[in-house]
């Protein structure tokens, strides 16, 4: 049974850091490019980091780009994203699914479920 299950969201002030997690089971959690996408309020849905199944390449997208940090851990079928500096305009749910091999491109291996998570909501405050 494919799943997947975001944590680690919460309220906080701009500038400051959170850590997101993503505990998957259910397939061959090496194997796939993984990453997190966001559904901020108003705005349709963006990729914003992918890393291939190995954990040796990542993409990030520009607004992102130098503040956050996807890794794995793939004994643990663990996905995280550090997210450093956050802003207002980070705000959103932030949601863990599988990524195009091409982790460029950013965008997910599958419409929906079961290979995407329920969603973590991050708010950031001014």
């Amino acid at each position: 049974q494919v799943q997947v299950v975001e944590s680690g969201g919460g309220l906080v002030q701009a500038g400051e850091s959170l850590r997101l997690s993503c505990i998957a089971s259910g397939f061959t959690f090496r194997d796939y490019a993984m990453g997190w996408f966001r559904h901020p309020p108003g705005k349709q849905r963006e990729g914003v980091s992918c890393i291939n199944g190995s954990g040796g390449r990542t993409a990030y997208a520009d607004s992102v780009k130098g503040r956050f940090t996807i890794s794995r851990d793939n004994a643990k079928n663990t996905l995280y994203l550090q997210m450093n500096s956050l802003k207002p305009e980070d705000t959103a749910m932030y949601y863990c699914a599988a990524c195009l091999t091409d982790v460029v491109r950013l965008s997910p291996l599958y419409p929906g479920e079961p290979y995407w998570g329920r969603g973590t909501q991050v708010t950031v405050s001014s």
